[in-house]
């Protein structure tokens, strides 16, 4: 069995520090994020025992924050200002200065107490979890006006309990087991025009609810994708899934049009890279255009994909979807190495549905291809890389590949199958 160190994860705050470096960490890792103020400008991965001299780890500061600074000075028509020789010199001053005027214009002075939004949290048996997402949510200083729970084919009454203990939150129970089932009730739910969803197992930033209602004021914006940083790397399937399955999408916002679709059109446009559903919100009158999520793609207790399929749904329907990263949360993920195989397996089982959903929806796109051909023979040029020890990235390839088949099967069998709504 393999040994992968652990990683100490460190949020460096550019606005307030006067010290940027981060102690050297004996056997273990450490994963620097960097922030001026509430956003989130880039991240680096120092290796375990390697200690930066100051020199180097400014460069490596500088390399890892600059797509997000040429971003926003972009915007601002900022470009061209050598703010990555005043890190290396230490000229805290003049770039504390020119970043207070560049991100001013993020920064708002005041956020509303409350917003139109509905949270749709969906849940089943993870109590610890949902009180310390309960909790968060409650203490923002942006408030939802609307907390839905929906507890998904329980088999105790530990939600229903820990829903009771916290005031304002909307309780639905929802016997049939999957996540698309259970996303298609909260909505159903939802009394607000906007809806979020967010996993059982995040941390929600401060201004997560602010910065997702204010995306919504552009009224071209039909869904909006959030950035999402891990919790903690202490475990090896941890640092497995952040390094190659991460739900991280940048610190540089995006817009996906319907020509995202037409651009890689034949080649399976890849929708899955717009987000995570662990951080995502709907105009909810979008529902009524195109649909609700596509409950065949609830293929077992890890029900997945049933998001990138309502993206390439979206988008397809001539709407735009907003990559925001200043709408922000926390995620835990998966500590043990035979929960992260279980979550994959479900993960590429149901990648393959939506592909195979899509396919028969918009032949020309490629879906098809991707299925039967293009990541069979990823999987078999990762086994030829990972012969014969199987370490780190190689040790979920056996659980992928049982879920790719899996989903094959599954769509052939279920394909007739109608989503209700």
């Amino acid at each position: 069995m393999s040994f992968q160190p652990a990683y100490h994860i460190t949020h460096v705050y550019l606005d307030r520090q006067s010290d940027w470096l981060p102690p050297a960490r004996v056997r273990q890792g450490n994963y620097v994020v960097f922030w001026w103020k509430a956003i989130a400008l880039g991240h680096l991965f120092i290796k375990p025992n390697q200690a930066l001299l100051a020199e180097a780890y400014h460069t490596a500061l500088a390399a890892a924050i600059s797509p997000a600074i040429e971003h926003y000075a972009g915007l601002q028509q900022a470009s061209g200002t050598p703010w990555q020789a005043w890190l290396p010199e230490q000229d805290y001053e003049r770039w504390g200065a020119w970043m207070e005027v560049l991100l001013s214009s993020w920064l708002p002075v005041a956020i509303p107490p409350q917003v139109p939004v509905s949270v749709i949290i969906c849940t089943r048996n993870r109590a610890a979890q949902l009180w310390r997402c309960l909790q968060q949510l409650h203490a923002l200083p942006c408030a939802p006006a609307e907390i839905v729970v929906v507890d998904n084919a329980p088999t105790d009454a530990s939600t229903y309990e820990t829903t009771k203990a916290f005031s304002g939150v909307a309780y639905v129970r929802e016997l049939r087991a999957g996540l698309d089932i259970a996303r298609n009730t909260g909505i159903a739910m939802a009394q607000q025009p906007v809806v979020l969803f967010v996993d059982d197992d995040v941390i929600v930033h401060p201004w997560l609810l602010y910065s997702v209602w204010e995306t919504f004021q552009e009224p071209t914006t039909a869904a909006i994708t959030g950035l999402v940083i891990a919790l903690a790397l202490q475990t090896e399937a941890q640092l497995i899934f952040e390094q190659c399955w991460s739900f991280n999408r940048g610190y540089v916002d995006k817009v996906y049009s319907p020509g995202f679709l037409q651009a890689t059109r034949g080649q399976a446009p890849p929708v899955w890279e717009i987000g995570a559903g662990a951080n995502m919100a709907f105009r909810k009158s979008v529902f009524e255009e195109v649909g609700y999520f596509d409950e065949l793609l609830d293929a077992g207790a890890a029900g997945c994909s049933g998001d990138s399929e309502m993206w390439h749904r979206i988008l397809a329907h001539g709407h735009s979807i907003r990559y925001v990263p200043r709408a922000v949360v926390f995620h835990e993920h998966r500590e043990k190495m035979a929960d992260l195989k279980r979550q994959l397996f479900y993960y590429v089982r149901g990648h393959a549905v939506a592909a195979l959903i899509q396919h028969e929806q918009q032949p020309q796109e490629g879906y098809a291809r991707r299925v039967f051909w293009t990541m069979p023979k990823m999987y078999a040029y990762l086994l030829v890389r990972g012969f014969p020890f199987f370490r780190f990235r190689s040790r979920t390839l056996w659980a992928e590949m049982k879920g790719l088949v899996a989903g094959m099967v599954y769509f052939y069998s279920h394909r007739k199958a109608k989503t209700p709504r």
